[in-house]
């Protein structure tokens, strides 16, 4: 319960912060609204009792007036309500937003983005996000509203008949109570079906992915994908029907019992009045208050369960927002200079999570200043593993990556990555325009065109991109086009151009101290890779560089080349000095020339 408060808290002053007026303006709003039905039922009763004890007409305007003046305020403050919190919702939702993926952002490693929980958590966390705060605020108004009106019919109908109080009260607890335990089946249920959800999201993405429609359609997948999807939307739906049926059932129940007392106390107050206990105004209040009572119970009821739910669903919002970061980033990092001596990684161990093998196992490596050092072996051997570590992407689990003997673990990671520029195996295609694609490599840069137009012309696209309808302006993506006949609005690369422009992104960090290609040309033909890697070799020259690719032709010029198996380093040395010792790199070279024809 007091993590509960807690949050409530935390909702409330994140509305506060959000916009003050807004905010302000629907409390008094909901108070007035939640006092207009008692002024109104209380003027009423004294107007009908004035007009049943022969008033005069001139008696009658005061009580006329404020009817009239109520009734104006009935009209008009729900939508002056009704905007008060428009505004605040949408002043929160950018607040929310903003907090979210801020901490989404300052997650520096990749560990939590391949840990299911945490995209179960993340998923809530953003629909909770997204709803929770403003259902915490809209329903702690609805609830203030209805709490002031509850409480001035009770106030009316003591004076009137204590006992109904009483029964009116304590026949609505029990159906308060089944609310809020629905609101906690419901947190549950929302929290087990969360993977469901996702599964279903999934598969509803791969039936409208172009990157999936060609094998889709070639295969046959359409429909196999389609039931997938309706299997885990049936899933859910079955657990809410489920859900919602125990609700029904006990909801029923406990409503009619409630209607029961109320319609007791209509007699009763009737039979009162009848033998004259009871003026014909005490009897309006009565049945006002009476419906206003059960009526505003039940919805504190409905709008208490709602604040509960939302305030269940924001311990998932809360929890990403005040996640520690998955690797530490010192209080005082170290600072790096340029890179004068080199890197090291010594002794080295890393899996990915406990569950899973070593991916490096005990390796020993020197990456010399100035120098271009190749990675090799066959897929798995931990190759790009390792250039995570080097990015410190993660930290090793025994051993140590350093800069100039400087412990990465010392470093602040997004100071270490500025110092860096990577081209990765699984590069990104963002659904921008060509010169964007180009200009994220270096945002400090990305409005230089000639900077974008050099790193395009170092990685052989320029001329591509030249040509397009819109230059480097054109956009590489038609998922945001809305008029299908504009063929100048946006253009679908190939992966061969594609991996291109991921070069010269990569090219737009041309200044940083070390250099890393994974695979720089793997989507590219024969002709392409060799110009390609022509352009590397020269730019490479003179700087640290790490290189991989499974094409040992392309690696031959590195200083050092480094092969791995199995996450060990099992032989280093210049390409002939690999060849005169006739292990397992001079057996892949062997095999890979023998397969172009050339000679070893």
């Amino acid at each position: 319960m007091d993590a509960l408060w807690r949050r409530l808290g935390s909702a409330v002053a994140l509305a506060w912060r959000a916009d003050r007026p807004a905010m302000i303006l629907s409390v008094a709003a909901a108070t007035l609204r939640g006092l207009l039905p008692v002024g109104l039922a209380w003027i009423t009763k004294l107007a009908l009792d004035a007009l049943a004890g022969g008033a005069e007409p001139a008696e009658l305007v005061p009580m006329a007036v404020g009817l009239a003046v109520l009734g104006v305020a009935v009209a008009v403050l729900p939508f002056l309500g009704e905007y008060f919190q428009g505004q605040l919702r949408r002043a929160l939702s950018v607040l929310i937003e903003d907090q979210l993926f801020r901490a989404v952002n300052a997650q520096p490693g990749l560990r939590p983005f391949e840990n299911p929980a945490f995209h179960d958590r993340l998923q809530l966390a953003h629909e909770a996000g997204q709803r929770a705060p403003q259902r915490v605020v809209g329903g702690g108004l609805q609830i203030a509203q209805n709490v002031f009106t509850v409480a001035g019919f009770i106030v009316a109908l003591f004076t009137l008949n204590p006992l109904m109080v009483v029964l009116v009260v304590v026949a609505a607890i029990p159906a308060m109570r089944m609310q809020i335990q629905h609101s906690h089946r419901r947190a549950e249920m929302m929290w087990g079906v969360t993977a469901n959800t996702r599964r279903r999201f999934f598969f509803a993405g791969l039936l409208t992915q172009l990157s999936a429609a060609k094998e889709i359609r070639l295969f046959g997948l359409g429909d196999h994908l389609r039931g997938h999807m309706l299997d885990e939307l049936r899933t859910v739906n079955a657990t809410e029907r489920d859900l919602d049926r125990h609700t029904m059932r006990g909801q029923s129940v406990l409503s009619a019992v409630s209607a029961v007392v109320t319609g007791a106390g209509v007699v009763w107050a009737l039979l009162a009045a009848a033998g004259g206990r009871l003026t014909i105004g005490d009897v309006s209040v009565f049945l006002a208050a009476a419906a206003g009572i059960q009526l505003g119970l039940a919805a504190l009821a409905g709008e208490g369960a709602e604040l509960h739910n939302a305030l269940l669903m924001l311990r998932h919002y809360f929890d990403v927002v005040r996640s520690a970061p998955d690797l530490p980033v010192p209080e005082h990092p170290a600072e790096l200079g340029p890179l004068r001596d080199g890197l090291v990684l010594r002794d080295v161990w890393f899996r990915y999570d406990d569950g899973h093998p070593w991916v490096l196992r005990g390796v020993d490596l020197v990456v010399p200043a100035g120098k271009s050092v190749a990675l090799v072996g066959l897929n798995g051997a931990g190759k790009s593993t390792l250039v995570k570590l080097v990015c410190r992407l993660y930290d090793p689990d025994k051993g140590s990556v350093s800069w100039d003997g400087v412990d990465l673990r010392d470093t602040d990671p997004a100071r270490l990555r500025e110092r860096i520029g990577v081209l990765f195996q699984d590069y990104m295609c963002y659904d921008m325009s060509a010169a964007e694609n180009i200009g994220l490599g270096d945002l400090a840069t990305a409005s230089d065109r000639d900077l974008v137009r050099a790193a395009a012309e170092r990685a052989g696209t320029h001329e591509r991109l030249a040509k397009l309808p819109r230059g480097y302006d054109t956009l590489l993506s038609r998922i945001f086009v809305t008029d299908s006949s504009d063929v100048e609005a946006g253009v679908v690369l190939s992966g061969g151009e594609w991996q291109r422009l991921a070069l010269a992104r990569t090219f737009m960090r041309d200044s940083r101290d070390v250099l890393i290609l994974d695979e720089p040309s793997s989507g590219l033909d024969a002709e392409a890779e060799h110009a390609i890697h022509e352009r590397l070799r020269e730019h490479r020259r003179g700087r640290t560089s790490l290189l991989i690719s499974h094409r040992l032709g392309a690696v031959r010029d590195a200083d050092v080349i480094v092969v791995l198996d199995a996450g060990q380093i099992v032989e280093q040395g210049s390409h002939a000095e690999l060849l005169a010792l006739g292990g397992r790199y001079a057996t892949l070279f062997t095999l890979q020339a023998r397969g172009y024809g050339s000679e070893s």
